[in-house]
């Protein structure tokens, strides 16, 4: 199996799609040498968000690392942000705009296909089963994406982003109820500067299966590493730094589980 999912008791279950670190021993030769720290990981989400399981909360977490595919990309590969540089479904790019394969060797269809069935779709399929399970349960279910990211990446956006970016896709994804209860944790404090639907409006996980008609609701949070961790290799976890950042997000989360539709 290609990730661990943890079952809570609670509606809410959380995806952490890009923290898997692991390249398959045949694809490594493929890469260049500077692909093999997978720097673009999510790092340390799992730790950071360790305390959800205590609050009952479902996990589900992959081990592949977001070069061999992109757990948050539709299957049909279409840009996430139209007009702004994107990396793909199976990236060839890092978040730099670099290559990560060496001449030749990137993915092409076939291989893109086998991915998408070995990797991307048992993701997938689990987190639509998982969702069902916790509406019927609940009568609703709350899906959060969470993700980090360096906090300077000039080839993906302008300027420096925010401690704290909320995706809803504009309100789309998740009841307004719910999006101005977790925006209003962020405004409660001023220690972390954040944004709602700012440049990272929801991913492909949150767009597709946030339907609030249907009893889904869909939050992503695109968190920039200064926040926690090292933005620079190692990649180190910063324990005062997530120490200070995780009573603000066991207060999202904790939001997240009691919040209940109108």
């Amino acid at each position: 199996m290609s990730f661990t999912l943890h079952r809570g008791q609670t509606p809410l279950l959380i995806s952490m799609p890009h923290v898997g670190t692991h390249l398959p021993e045949d694809l490594k030769p493929r890469l260049v040498e500077r692909a093999l720290q997978v720097e673009d990981t999510d790092w340390h989400l799992q730790r950071l968000y360790a305390f959800a399981k205590d609050l009952g909360a479902s996990l589900i977490v992959p081990v592949e690392s977001r070069i061999v595919i992109d757990l948050n990309r539709g299957s049909d590969n279409q840009p996430m942000y139209p007009g702004r540089n994107n990396t793909e479904l199976c990236p060839t790019r890092f978040f730099t705009g670099d290559a990560i394969y060496r001449e030749g060797c990137a993915p092409d269809e076939a291989e893109i296909r086998e991915r998408i069935a070995t990797h991307w779709q048992p993701y997938h399929d689990t987190l639509a089963e998982e969702l069902l399970l916790l509406n019927v349960l609940h009568g609703h279910a709350v899906l959060f994406d969470a993700h980090s990211i360096k906090g300077e990446l000039p080839w993906l956006f302008e300027g420096a982003l925010p401690d704290l970016n909320l995706g809803t896709v504009e309100g789309r994804s998740c009841a307004l109820s719910l999006r101005a209860a977790v925006y209003a944790v962020c405004q409660r404090q001023t220690a972390y500067s954040h944004v709602l639907d700012g440049r990272f409006k929801g991913g492909h996980i949150t767009r597709h299966f946030g339907r609030p008609e249907g009893g889904v609701h869909a939050v992503q949070l695109e968190m920039a590493w200064r926040a926690y961790m090292d933005e620079h290799p190692p990649y180190a976890w910063h324990e005062t730094k997530a120490a200070t950042v995780t009573p603000l997000l066991r207060e999202l989360v904790q939001v997240m589980i009691d919040w209940r539709p109108a």
